[in-house]
């Protein structure tokens, strides 16, 4: 009668709400029967909510977000203990918390131990597990995914799982039955341009000019905006900056992830890229980007000549 959802894989939970919702009642009854409240909600009236009778229904719904995960004082934690087990039978308590909370939280360990409560965490897939997903996703859509366009997704859109599951969603449509290639997620995932993004500044860090300009010109033949290209150059030496701030520390991919809240993917790969440049080399690169921006809407220069000019003065041996 009371469930506990914890984890940051907010989707997966999300789902599983609704699926658990749609076996309870009718829909438009149980719409009038549910109360949703936020951590704020007390102990009282989280209870009046609880305890009240369903109208014209057999149960009554009621959804808490991210109580159990804010800092509860021991008075409302024991309140909690006290009251789960006396729930009416015809209330349906949900915690859903956007944070994992620790095995040895009193409340987790009630929802395991009481017949009446059940408790299940949601972590975001990573690594194997996260390509593993995607196939599934595929696959229940009655698709086929090659393992080049698994690991394009996966390692361009990480574990940002409500994003990914409308890019699949995307993919299935558009390949109507064929095999999702890497060039279909080129084409329609704007994450994936990102990769290209990478590879451009692998370029430039390795002072490979050949290879930087024909990157830029392949991104101008296949219509890419400069405009969207210079945001782009933007964003990534500012976190090339920032990588290489911490780096410079002593600290390395995964401390630098974590303090950074970015995935471990993109992290490593700005990790590898800032050891092309030196902290000074970064800054002055940012400093001529803000330039060109002010440049370029002054009328003085067009955003394309800038970009080739851009590219071609990075790749020179210092």
């Amino acid at each position: 009668m009371f469930y506990i959802f914890h984890g940051d894989d907010t989707h997966a939970q999300q789902e599983t709400v609704a699926q658990l919702i749609g076996k309870m009642d009718d829909p438009s009854m149980l719409d009038l029967n549910t109360t949703k409240l936020e951590s704020n909600v007390s102990f009282s009236q989280l209870q009046q909510a609880a305890s009240a009778m369903p109208f014209l229904a057999k149960v009554r719904l009621i959804i808490v977000r991210d109580l159990l995960s804010s800092k509860l004082d021991k008075t409302y934690q024991k309140q909690l203990l006290e009251y789960l087990p006396t729930l009416p039978e015809t209330t349906r308590l949900l915690f859903l918390e956007s944070q994992t909370l620790k095995a040895n939280n009193p409340l987790v360990k009630l929802a395991e131990s009481e017949k009446t409560g059940y408790v299940k965490q949601f972590s975001k897939p990573e690594g194997a597990a996260l390509e593993r997903w995607i196939r599934e996703q595929v696959a229940e859509g009655n698709g086929r995914i090659s393992p080049q366009a698994t690991h394009m997704l996966a390692a361009n859109i990480g574990s940002q799982m409500e994003i990914l599951s409308r890019e699949i969603e995307k993919l299935l449509l558009y390949c109507n039955g064929e095999e999702i290639q890497s060039d279909e997620v080129k084409l329609l995932s704007p994450y994936a341009a990102e990769a290209s993004i990478f590879d451009l500044v692998d370029a430039l860090g390795n002072r490979n000019s050949k290879k930087a300009s024909q990157l830029l010109q392949e991104k101008f033949r296949e219509g890419a905006d400069p405009f969207y290209l210079f945001s782009m150059f933007i964003r990534q030496f500012r976190l090339l900056i920032q990588v290489k701030e911490l780096a410079d520390e002593g600290k390395r991919p995964p401390a630098i992830s974590q303090e950074l809240k970015m995935h471990g993917f993109v992290v490593g790969k700005l990790y590898q890229q800032c050891q092309g440049f030196s902290l000074a080399q970064l800054e002055q690169i940012y400093r001529h980007l803000l330039e060109i921006d002010v440049e370029v809407k002054t009328g003085r220069n067009d955003m394309t000549t800038a970009l080739n000019l851009l590219v071609a003065g990075l790749t020179v041996t210092p």
